[in-house]
């Protein structure tokens, strides 16, 4: 009789449903890595002004997207899930197999989320002027830095990583938000890397296969923004 291990019974009975914002950054992140790993999942795009029973009860702390649900359990944070997809699929490395490696990627990955995104979206959230705008650029430049010293095409070198992932939306989202509100932070002459690393990596097809719409949401910030 052939006993199934908890890897062999995984391989039969994935399970894998993504409740989600299509316009959303952070969930767009998880897709990026579940094309990037090739696995078939379920999505269940959610209405955020009537959020759906199933989402408020795998996600009864935060209550938003993205939330994925592997065989009945929840795993939550658009980071934490790309970690874990990372480590149940293991046919494409997301993360460096180096320890350093890889914590200084979690590191980048992290300031990514704590600092700069936060400084990107003060710039058109609020209306304080240079003081913002220079902030926001004092974080790309650490990522404009990081490009250089590399010298790679990604993050991750000569392939996508956690903190390619992490920033796709300095990539996709930023460059929206700049027409919709006629704010223009990111230039070819002030951060030639991140430019470039931008058009790679939005034109990348396991990057491009996931992002919403361009019309969709240029619409949808131009119709948020006009209201502030």
């Amino acid at each position: 009789m052939n006993s199934l291990t908890p890897s062999n019974y995984r391989k039969m009975a994935d399970v894998v449903t993504l409740y989600a914002d299509g316009r959303s950054p952070f969930v767009c992140r998880v897709k990026i890595a579940l094309n990037i790993k090739g696995i078939k999942y379920k999505n269940m795009e959610e209405d955020l002004e009537n959020k759906s029973a199933n989402l408020l009860n795998y996600n009864p702390v935060h209550k938003k997207v993205p939330v994925l649900v592997h065989n009945g359990n929840p795993v939550l944070e658009s980071l934490v899930i790309v970690e874990y997809i990372d480590d149940v699929w293991k046919q494409v490395s997301i993360l460096p197999d180096d320890p350093y490696e890889k914590a200084a990627a979690r590191f980048l990955a992290k300031f990514i989320d704590d600092q700069c995104i936060p400084a990107l979206y003060k710039v058109f959230d609020r209306n304080d002027g240079e003081q913002v705008i220079a902030e926001a650029c004092e974080k790309l430049q650490i990522l404009e830095d990081e490009l250089t010293v590399k010298g790679n095409e990604f993050f991750g070198g000569d392939s996508i990583n956690i903190v390619d992932i992490a920033a796709a939306f300095i990539a996709y989202w930023l460059e929206l938000l700049e027409e919709a509100t006629n704010i223009k932070l990111v230039t070819r002459s002030k951060f030639p890397k991140i430019t470039e690393w931008a058009e790679e990596f939005v034109n990348c097809q396991t990057v491009k296969e996931v992002l919403p719409p361009r019309e969709i949401m240029l619409a949808y910030y131009k119709k948020r923004f006009n209201k502030i």
